[in-house]
């Protein structure tokens, strides 16, 4: 998980690790690395800022353009205008640190800031231009948020995307839901894309499927076909050409 640790990104092999894309012609779209900005312990936080500046540093060898980063808590008691402004502090941080490297920072709607109410304040603190918004839109929909809504508050902001589809789990949280095959639950991935189309949104449609975390659901030898051939007519419709 810790990708600038892997023998296959370090060193002489990491040369080596670049050949092997280039000859079957793929591109690393982004890092995600899962420092989390929100953390107030000065020993803890020194450790989450040095995960993602290593991670900076990849991204910049990989051609990568760029590196995700959790919000990623509220605090029991503590004013969310203070937690606001430490995440701000750290993207913009972080964003400096990448900005020689032509690495673009992104911070995504995750744990308990899934709400673009919560997502557009960090975003203005961070003051920079090397930071920007992963609009993971299942965990802004299984909040309620309409996509078109979300889009109208962070679209500014949003350089990638993450997609998946679910289903509630009868008598478990909202949260807690089974992800199925993309277009067979009740998560408007069809209406998300149609909204970043339209508004011009040139990035990667990234397909998230967590089955290290989640061993009930489908094989990638399967989700991950029906995600590509349901997004292409997904696209099409949506006057885009995949």
């Amino acid at each position: 998980m810790d990708l600038p640790r892997c023998a296959e990104f370090r060193g002489t092999r990491l040369k080596a690790t670049l050949q092997d894309l280039s000859a079957v012609g793929l591109s690393v779209s982004d890092l995600g690395a899962s420092a989390q900005m929100h953390e107030p312990d000065p020993a803890k936080r020194a450790k989450h800022m040095d995960e993602a500046r290593r991670f900076i540093d990849l991204a910049h060898e990989l051609h990568a353009p760029y590196v995700r980063v959790f919000p990623n808590q509220f605090l029991p008691g503590e004013d969310k205008r203070v937690t606001f402004a430490r995440i701000s502090e750290g993207l913009h941080e972080l964003g400096e640190y990448a900005r020689s490297s032509g690495v673009v920072v992104i911070v995504e709607s995750h744990g308990e800031f899934r709400r673009a109410e919560d997502l557009v304040p960090i975003l203005e603190g961070a003051r920079s231009k090397n930071v920007a918004f992963l609009w993971d839109a299942h965990h802004t929909c299984v909040e309620g948020e309409r996509p078109a809504d979300t889009f109208a508050k962070l679209g500014r902001y949003t350089r990638h995307t993450h997609l998946k589809d679910s289903v509630p789990i009868p008598g478990e949280s909202k949260e807690d839901r089974h992800y199925v095959l993309t277009g067979t639950g009740d998560i408007p991935v069809k209406e998300t894309v149609q909204v970043l189309a339209a508004n011009g949104y040139k990035g990667y449609y990234c397909f998230e499927w967590e089955k290290r975390w989640h061993p009930d659901i489908d094989g990638p030898e399967v989700a991950f076909p029906h995600y590509a051939s349901t997004m292409r007519q997904y696209l099409k419709e949506a006057g885009v050409s995949a």
